[in-house]
């Protein structure tokens, strides 16, 4: 086994988190798929092998240290880009079925190349914006847990999930870095998109130790019909 290999087990099974030889043969395929496909195609800045399983893997998979993925059947990842964190979940707790949202369709057959080439089953991915997504009946206040791994402030990320959470479920948003002002500023997208937040946390990735945080945010009730406004709003007018 070499290093990269051995660190990413190793910091994974205290988490208590086991990865099958097959596991780990879907993460170093999906390694030279997302290369390969990268060349044609941006997907990702990040290309070098310890560094993808770093920043791309280990970081996708921390979401499942503060949520019982056990208690997760439906997840639903928007603005996934190459995949992340959906198919990075998928590979280690495989009873998931996905779904993945992103507005651009070359990414989305990446990702569907990449889901059949590792063998994943309920995994669908669809081309489109989140805000026209999120009125379709079947995505529509339907899963246990969404997320977006995004750069978008969280009062916007919040109209563009939310709508995809069931009652009593939960968005994750996954930053970099994350500020009390950002938090506060989000309060009114909350109360109008029936949601709370419910835990914050924060961990430092564990080679080059680059701070990540995870806010979690409970829906307690379905979402109002005029949400989300129509593809761009939330973008250019975010509900402050």
């Amino acid at each position: 086994m070499d290093m990269t290999t051995k660190w990413f087990v190793e910091k994974l099974q205290e988490k208590e988190i086991s990865l099958s030889p097959g596991q780990l043969q879907q993460f170093e395929t999906y390694f030279e798929m997302l290369v390969d496909w990268n060349e044609r195609m941006n997907l990702t800045g990040i290309t070098e092998r310890d560094a993808v399983y770093e920043k791309h893997f280990y970081d996708s998979i921390s979401l499942a240290f503060f949520t019982d993925m056990s208690k997760v059947k439906r997840l639903a990842d928007i603005g996934s880009g190459a995949g992340f964190p959906s198919i990075p979940l998928k590979i280690c707790f495989p009873h998931l079925q996905i779904l993945i949202v992103d507005s651009l369709n070359k990414r989305i057959q990446f990702l569907n190349a990449l889901t059949k080439q590792l063998g994943l089953s309920d995994v669908q991915c669809v081309h489109g914006r989140a805000e026209d997504v999120a009125r379709m009946s079947e995505h529509r206040d339907s899963y246990h847990l969404v997320t977006a791994r995004a750069v978008a402030r969280l009062n916007v990320l919040n109209e563009f999930c939310l709508p995809f959470v069931r009652k009593e479920g939960f968005f994750a948003a996954m930053k970099g870095t994350q500020s009390d002002d950002e938090v506060n500023e989000a309060a009114y997208s909350l109360r109008q998109l029936k949601g709370r937040i419910k835990a914050q946390h924060m961990l430092h990735l564990p080679n080059e130790q680059s701070e990540r945080h995870i806010i979690l945010v409970e829906k307690f009730e379905g979402t109002p019909k005029k949400y989300p406004r129509k593809a761009g709003t939330p973008i250019k007018q975010p509900l402050v």
